[in-house]
């Protein structure tokens, strides 16, 4: 049970799960009012594809049930930031995209939280930043094989 290894990856789960936890909390804070940082995450990837998703490959992009991606996309379109129609070729799915009010409100969110991340980049160090985005992208890519 001391096996170095296990101790090491033990470590790291922790260190991640902190960051995660205060990464999300200081972000939840500065997002505009009625925002929620599901609802910024959703909008940001649909304004980064540039094109429609069906809430299956939604839940899927956030590891999340179809249910729980529901209950967001019913916010969202209630909010008007997103448009859901039904698939044309397929009348049992829904397509969604972002709309003109929803990349504006991204837009606002985005303003909203570049000046903390790039505080603590700064405070961090750029380079020590950039030297660890590819640790972190591979174990992202290991954890999402699973």
């Amino acid at each position: 049970m001391n096996d170095p290894g296990n101790s090491l990856a033990v470590t790291l789960f922790s260190e991640i799960l902190m960051v995660e936890q205060l990464a999300r909390s200081n972000v939840a804070r500065v997002l505009p009012k009625g925002m929620e940082l599901s609802h910024f995450a959703v909008l940001n990837l649909l304004a980064h594809v540039g094109g429609e998703r069906s809430p299956a490959q939604l839940a899927k992009a956030f590891h999340l049930t179809r249910g729980a991606m529901t209950n967001t996309l019913g916010k969202l379109e209630w909010a008007g930031w997103i448009h859901v129609r039904p698939d044309w070729e397929d009348a049992r799915r829904k397509m969604v995209s972002i709309s003109p009010a929803g990349l504006a409100a991204r837009d606002a969110g985005l303003a909203a939280i570049t000046p903390l991340i790039a505080d603590v980049v700064a405070k961090v160090g750029a380079e020590k930043v950039r030297s660890t985005l590819p640790l972190l992208r591979e174990l992202r890519q290991r954890l999402s094989e699973d």
